[in-house]
């Protein structure tokens, strides 16, 4: 069972995003359950609480706290939930980034609109459950793939960077072939989870957890173009 969240203080507007959801779910079939918070003070008390949320349709401009800043204090506690904003104004588009916002979604929304968006949130609501499978001495141990910060290879093992770390004889070529779009190149020597990534330079990589990496001349361009896409 999916959960999607609505926070809007306008009652008539969050019904309206719900009325389309499941409009695209009666083709879509899958098992959802979808609620609305009036405020971002609402869903934050009740996230609090419980925070199995897969997918939040968040308005922006909202009394008290706006949904900004509700994203913000959210990415702040470690969530991993897809946050889709949904405003009237094009100024806003570019706060996205350092929250990980899914997509914008500008008023009027409309069917057309928000299809696609909901394909691209469940398919990567099903690339979660994808992971690796990696053999360290007697015991394997499953790693899923939203967890990976990044793969580094010295000489013949792979050591994977995720909320532990982990060594394998492996060769970075291989794990390459059962990661998803999430992950890209940046180097001969490593590998590196989209998601995680806060800047690029022209010769290196920043995480959000200040991590530095090297990178590639010949990987420069195609990591921006990967970033743009997935995001």
């Amino acid at each position: 069972m999916y959960r999607f969240a609505i926070c809007d203080d306008v009652a008539a507007d969050a019904d309206y995003i719900k009325s389309l959801i499941l409009e695209w779910n009666r083709e879509a079939g899958q098992p959802l359950r979808i609620e609305s918070y009036p405020s971002a003070e609402a869903f934050l008390f009740a996230y609090e609480d419980d925070d199995s949320v897969d997918v939040l349709f968040l308005d922006i401009e909202m009394k008290e706290m706006s949904g900004v800043e509700l994203a913000g204090r959210l990415r702040e506690m470690g969530a991993g939930l897809q946050i889709v904003f949904i405003t009237g104004y094009m100024d806003y588009i570019g706060q996205g980034y350092d929250v990980e916002a899914l997509h914008y979604l500008l008023k009027p929304v409309t069917g057309e609109k928000l299809r696609p968006v909901l394909d691209r949130a469940m398919k990567r609501l099903a690339a979660r459950e994808n992971a690796l499978l990696l053999t360290c001495g007697s015991a394997t141990t499953r790693v899923p793939l939203h967890e990976i910060r990044y793969l580094e290879v010295l000489r013949n093992y792979v050591t994977v960077h995720a909320d532990e770390e982990y060594t394998v004889k492996r060769t970075l070529k291989e794990l390459e072939g059962e990661l998803d779009e999430s992950f890209y190149k940046i180097h001969r020597s490593y590998i590196v989870n989209l998601r995680f990534v806060k800047q690029v330079a022209r010769t290196d990589v920043t995480l959000k957890d200040g991590t530095r990496l090297p990178l590639s001349g010949r990987a420069y361009e195609g990591v921006n173009r990967a970033l743009i896409a997935y995001f």
